[in-house]
């Protein structure tokens, strides 16, 4: 079955330390993260539009919103569990799925320019 992606991207800016990690990353740091969100949809409508880029980019910016300039240990997502990039991704997968009325296929959490760890579930 064929399918469109469509991948929309924003950044935040946020610090955090990796409990129980034996290294640097253990201690206060902060990243400007980027952060890219692939959705799937079957079909196009009679505009030629399968999801307006519009609304999957709100729903990113106000999901990113509430971890920009933030220590993301404080935050409760993050309260039991390392704000990983890999437990980003889930926790933005999770949230924009909840905005968007579209099927969010990926998340993908960049820390630097060549490390990412991304999110696809089952």
């Amino acid at each position: 079955m064929p399918l469109y992606e469509l991948i929309v991207e924003d950044s935040f800016d946020a610090a955090h330390c990796l409990r129980g990690y034996e290294g640097s990353c253990e201690r206060l740091h902060g990243h400007t993260y980027r952060v890219q969100v692939s959705l799937r949809a079957p079909a196009v409508d009679e505009l030629g539009i399968s999801l307006d880029f519009r609304k999957a980019k709100s729903a990113l910016r106000e999901v990113l919103a509430e971890l920009d300039h933030q220590f993301l240990n404080d935050l409760p997502a993050f309260s039991q569990k390392n704000p990983s990039a890999e437990h980003i991704a889930k926790h933005v997968f999770e949230l924009v799925s909840q905005a968007l009325d579209a099927q969010v296929y990926r998340v993908t959490v960049w820390e630097t320019p060549t490390a990412a760890a991304s999110y696809v579930p089952d």
